[in-house]
């Protein structure tokens, strides 16, 4: 099982991109929207996997 360092770095990195995909949808929604909607499912994802993430943490910290 990774590190808490580990799991917060990755949380920290999964918050980066998913900021940076929705900046790119929006600026992209309006000529390119089918490409605009596959990086929302990516974010979707990203947010899914993100929020496990913040679960496990939390676990770990109660735990300490």
């Amino acid at each position: 099982m990774p590190s808490l360092a580990q799991m917060t770095g990755s949380l920290h990195i999964h918050n980066f991109y998913i900021g940076k995909l929705k900046a790119k949808q929006e600026q992209i929604f309006e000529s390119e929207p089918e490409l605009a909607q596959l990086l929302d499912n990516v974010t979707a994802i990203l947010c899914e996997h993100a929020a496990s993430l913040a679960e496990d943490i939390a676990d770990i910290e109660d735990d300490d």
